[in-house]
């Protein structure tokens, strides 16, 4: 019984352990959560889709005048976890301003073949087009002191 208990409490450690090795290595530990449920479908989406998504983000980034000011990466099986770092100490200083930097990529995407084709445009947000990529997470930081999680659930 010690045993099986111990073997259970190992897997669960590990798992733990698996889920979070991101913390403190690509940003500090999560201080605030919220859940993001709202689902629009869009078939095909898969981890070779959400790499290019990134991929076509880095490059539009990079081909700005200006220097970047956060970075994307994708982590986790699949590439499912979403993760936005700021570069500077100014434009995620404060959870409101990453906010306001995901409005604006709203904006921003709204024109996209993806939100006209299915014409939500209107409607439409970048957590939508996060959810219907599949995304799991999004993980916004300072880089700093704050790191904010977005779940997106789907049923």
């Amino acid at each position: 019984m010690i045993r099986a208990l111990t073997l259970v409490f190992i897997l669960f450690a590990g798992f733990a352990t698996a889920s979070e090795r991101h913390v403190g290595y690509y940003y500090p530990a999560v201080t605030s959560t919220e859940v993001f449920d709202r689902v629009i479908r869009r078939p095909g989406s898969n981890r070779d889709v959400r790499v290019d998504f990134l991929t076509q983000l880095t490059q539009a980034q990079l081909s700005a005048p200006e220097s970047p000011r956060f970075i994307f990466s994708a982590k986790g099986a699949g590439s499912t976890d979403l993760i936005l770092v700021a570069l500077d100490d100014e434009v995620f200083r404060t959870l409101f301003r990453a906010r306001a930097v995901m409005a604006q990529m709203t904006a921003s995407i709204r024109n996209s073949p993806i939100f006209q084709e299915q014409n939500l445009q209107t409607v439409a947000t970048f957590y939508d087009l996060l959810q219907m990529l599949e995304f799991d997470k999004l993980i916004i930081t300072d880089g700093h002191s704050w790191t904010h999680q977005v779940e997106f659930q789907r049923d």
